[in-house]
């Protein structure tokens, strides 16, 4: 079975890596991070390295054996293009998702560098979404990154935001998730830079996702903007 997901704009999660090092204002309080040592400490075996990356290969062609149709979050635990992940583990896991074709994939990444570098090795088929972080205005380029890219949706998570991102560059962003931090030590979002991302969305008419206001409770807070839930997903974009 898929692991189900509890984030609000996936399905299921597909780890065939664990583990990850922090390099961004973002990474600060990972929730990856907290997780991994606390089902180190219960004993699965996926996280006796805690969260060292892990190259999980029992856990590779997971997706081909779900046989019903589901969107899925790769490596909801790590970084696909981390520096330690190989180009050729990397291929493997495209090829995966190319063959589990009745699936739509969705991956996340913070090395952006590492993407562009690979961009032209990897097979990018319609149901494989390519995603970057971006959590202020200094991290931007990223999604200059992402645009040079082959991936046929290409999406920002600004998760968690820390600081308003005014004059985004959404040309060729087919969706845009929003968040704020939650958890221990949860950093505050201002709600102005929500509503200003908001704008420039409906402005660009680039599908918009409020996930949440975060918190140490996040449930309580939940992701009510301005009287609206705001849960648009991209248009799907076909082959050729």
């Amino acid at each position: 079975m898929a692991l189900k997901s509890q984030i609000e704009w996936t399905e299921s999660t597909w780890n065939p890596i664990t583990g990850c090092n922090k390099i961004s204002p973002g990474c600060k309080h990972c929730y990856a991070e907290r997780m991994a040592f606390r089902l180190q400490r219960m004993g699965q075996p996926n996280y006796i390295n805690g969260f060292k990356l892990t190259l999980q290969e029992q856990a590779l062609e997971l997706p081909l054996q779900w046989k019903k149709p589901q969107t899925i979050f790769v490596n909801s635990m790590s970084d696909l293009f981390h520096k330690d992940v190989s180009e050729e583990f990397i291929k493997r896991v495209f090829d995966v998702m190319k063959r589990a074709h009745w699936h739509r994939f969705q991956i996340l990444t913070k090395r952006s560098d590492r993407l562009v570098e690979l961009n032209d090795e990897l097979d990018w088929q319609p149901n494989i979404w390519m995603g970057v972080s971006v959590e202020n205005q200094d991290y931007t380029y990223r999604i200059d990154d992402l645009r040079k890219t082959n991936a046929f949706v290409k999406f920002l998570s600004l998760e968690p935001l820390l600081g308003p991102l005014r004059k985004l560059k959404l040309k060729n962003i087919g969706w845009v998730i929003v968040g704020g931090e939650s958890g221990p030590g949860a950093r505050p979002m201002d709600e102005p830079w929500v509503m200003d991302i908001r704008d420039q969305c409906v402005a660009a008419k680039v599908p918009f996702f409020f996930k949440q206001w975060g918190g140490v409770r996040k449930k309580k807070a939940g992701r009510i903007l301005e009287g609206k839930t705001w849960s648009q997903m991209p248009k799907i974009k076909k082959a050729g």
